[in-house]
């Protein structure tokens, strides 16, 4: 391509409303332009990478034995209602109407759709396993849609679906896609994760999310920095009770007077305690009415996720409303402590290991000190009800957790039969009997891929593309070739030669100053520049810099396609898996 022909122009500053770098560059570099919120254009350049994501799914899903079909974006609703999603999906399902008022959605996801191709077509268990995959366009209606591709209500995705025969097959397809997924995110050069995470909205037996490790990530993982490589999305990463017995009491109990110190770091400042010897209390909706008590260390933060799985708990969790924790404890919040509760009441392990600790008195502006369990207190049912922090041993047997960042680039479902069972999708199996499928269903947000790898991947002059995602391999940028017509000869010439052997080439041949030229490729991230001057002609040399050099190099005139050839192979070789 010659740049000349790009009517998208790059801009030097940085949009009011990007947040986040990825989302700052793609719009400074004209990847993308916004038409409304959460919903963008690609523009040619930004495509290009699109369909570099796009071309390594491809064959690695190809490679892995999933067949490619193409499902309407356009879903009705019977379907959803079939699968009960109609209800539970909630406000991101974008519902409409046709004229002939039938209830539509803009499908978020395929499942319904899939399971009832599935249901039409796979008659026998021999037809099985099989897997369906699409690339295509996906609307969810985010509440706030920011960071550009990141977040958006409009996106690219593959989603495959697995069918199968038995659990066992189900678990073959999923380590095979797992396996697949692997190999598609190690070629695209990025650094990433795959952590244990909850199932969410899509449901099923379990899941795994593929992370792109970034500062700016939205979501907290736990990785261990052992050899068993655990890694889970923090809401699902587990804590252990302590192997170390619990001390035994050394205060008495007393009942302090604490006014105004509603909050644990109030308090803890008030009496001179770490937080680490406090306890909170927090009180959250039952399954049948009524309310639960949750109890933690004063310095851990409650997962959500992991009380609401809790027996008697309300899923989703809600924190009880104010007036029904008056009436279940008779006192404000602030000052809740669990002497005296008639309710169901959970303990978090690291809370169970305290000894000597500091609690609310369930009276106003009052506190226990010197509490310990058994003497003081009945021991409360145990459970896991917090968050990992740093340092908590990993559950993989080996080191400690560190928490990283992370961009959800993929997520691997095993659904079981959630939706096989709702839709009613058999086969016959060898004795001619029906048999409700097994599904697997893999997910990869195509476009939040482009976003995440700019996240990981840029410096103060712009994008620093991995090579297998770059828009174009090389650009060669002569200067001053309207005035010197062998600058401009041997840059046309160098232009065939690159492409002749396969490398995808950006020829910068507009007039435009040699520092706009510069910086508008260090911007847009092209791995490889090659610079055509006089000078250089005259040495017989042309200037090289990869984009992540710090240096240029004068490399011989006549070697320069072959070493640039081979820098490029010599990129790609190294992320292969």
């Amino acid at each position: 391509m010659r740049w000349s022909r790009y009517p998208v122009n790059t801009t030097k500053e940085t949009p009011a409303e990007a947040e986040v770098v990825s989302h700052q560059l793609m719009l400074r570099a004209g990847l993308i332009r916004r038409l409304a919120a959460g919903i963008y254009t690609w523009t040619p350049f930004g495509l290009r990478v699109v369909r570099k994501v796009e071309g390594i799914i491809r064959e690695e899903m190809d490679r892995a034995g999933a067949l490619e079909v193409l499902m309407p974006a356009v879903q009705p609703a019977e379907l959803w209602q079939e699968s009960g999603r109609w209800e539970q999906y909630g406000p991101e399902l974008l519902r409409l109407k046709d004229r002939h008022q039938r209830d539509f959605v803009i499908g978020p996801t395929h499942e319904e759709v899939i399971t009832d191709l599935a249901r039409r077509e796979l008659k026998s268990y021999r037809q099985l396993p099989t897997n369906f995959y699409q690339i295509q366009v996906k609307f969810r209606d985010e509440i706030r849609p920011r960071f550009g591709v990141m977040r958006g209500r409009e996106f690219i995705m593959k989603d495959a679906y697995s069918f199968h025969a038995t659990p066992e097959s189900l678990q073959e397809g999923y380590d095979a896609m797992r396996a697949a997924y692997i190999r598609m995110f190690t070629r695209m050069g990025l650094d990433f994760r795959p952590v244990k995470a909850d199932t969410g909205s899509i449901g099923g037996t379990g899941s795994e999310e593929f992370q792109v490790l970034a500062d700016s990530g939205e979501d907290a993982i736990a990785v261990s920095d052992g050899a068993d490589h655990y890694a889970a999305n923090l809401e699902l990463a587990p804590t252990f009770p302590s192997d170390a017995a619990r001390p035994a009491p050394g205060a008495a109990l007393a009942e302090i007077a604490t006014p105004g110190q509603r909050t644990i770091a109030d308090l803890a400042a008030f009496l001179g305690v770490p937080s680490t010897q406090t306890l909170k209390l927090l009180m959250v909706d039952g399954a049948e009415g009524g309310v639960v008590a949750l109890l933690l260390r004063g310095d851990h933060e409650l997962n959500a996720i992991k009380a609401q799985k809790l027996p008697g708990v309300a899923s989703p969790l809600r924190m009880a409303a104010r007036e029904t924790v008056v009436a279940a404890t008779g006192c404000e919040p602030g000052y809740l402590g669990p002497r005296g509760l008639s309710c169901p009441v959970y303990a978090d392990h690291a809370a169970l290991a305290l000894a000597d600790f500091v609690c609310g008195a369930n009276r106003l502006d009052m506190h226990l000190t010197g509490v310990n369990w058994g003497r003081d207190l009945p021991e409360p049912t145990p459970a896991d009800l917090r968050n990992v922090v740093p340092g908590d041993p990993s559950p993989g047997g080996d080191g400690h957790l560190t928490l990283r960042r992370g961009i959800e680039v993929g997520h691997i479902f095993q659904l079981g039969r959630k939706y096989s069972e709702a839709m009613q999708a058999s086969v016959l199996d060898e004795a001619g009997k029906p048999v409700t499928m097994y599904m697997g269903c893999y997910g990869i947000g195509v476009t939040r891929i482009v976003a995440a790898a700019v996240e990981q991947n840029n410096d103060a002059a712009g994008i620093c593309w991995p090579e297998p995602l770059a828009p174009f391999s090389v650009v060669v940028v002569p200067l001053n070739a309207g005035k010197s017509p062998r600058v401009a000869a041997a840059a046309e010439q160098l232009y065939a030669d690159l492409q002749a052997i396969g490398l995808e080439v950006l020829l910068d041949d507009r007039d435009a100053r040699p520092g706009v030229k510069f910086a508008d490729a260090e911007l847009l991230g092209i791995p490889h520049r090659i610079v055509v001057s006089d000078r250089g002609l005259d040495a017989g040399r042309l200037e090289y810099r990869h984009r992540r050099a710090s240096a240029n190099e004068d490399w011989p005139a006549d070697e320069v396609v072959e070493r640039v050839n081979a820098a490029h192979q010599a990129a790609l070789e190294r992320v292969q898996p």
